[in-house]
């Protein structure tokens, strides 16, 4: 097993539901994504050298980090956080929490961001 998988999988309940369906739909929406280990957090790629989105579980939620997230236009369901310039990110704390709709619309947008 890769070390990114070993994250996902090593982390407890409800977080490994929460990152397994966040992979599952990461993958369907950019079906070329690269999951890749990178600082101890799977990275997501669009190519080997382009960051998309990654995985940081903390202890009562899953982050779904964004490193460019602050040039998309709709802010309103991310999170800055302190000390974040150009990091955005959503928090998740169930699997109910998760708007298929919603993460999509986020994904493709800092596709486009990201593919320039």
């Amino acid at each position: 097993m890769k070390p990114a998988e070993q994250y996902i999988f090593q982390t407890p309940e409800p977080y490994r539901s929460i990152m397994l369906h966040l992979d599952l739909l990461i993958k369907k929406v950019i079906p070329e994504i690269d999951l890749k280990y990178k600082w101890k957090l799977p990275f997501y790629y669009l190519d080997d050298k382009t960051m998309f989105c990654f995985f940081n579980f903390r202890k009562t939620y899953v982050d779904l980090g964004l490193p460019y997230g602050s040039q998309l236009t709709d802010q309103t369901h991310l999170i800055a956080g302190k000390n974040r310039k150009m990091m955005r990110s959503m928090r998740f704390t169930s699997l109910e929490e998760i708007d298929d709709k919603q993460v999509t619309q986020l994904l493709l947008a800092l596709q486009a961001i990201r593919s320039k």
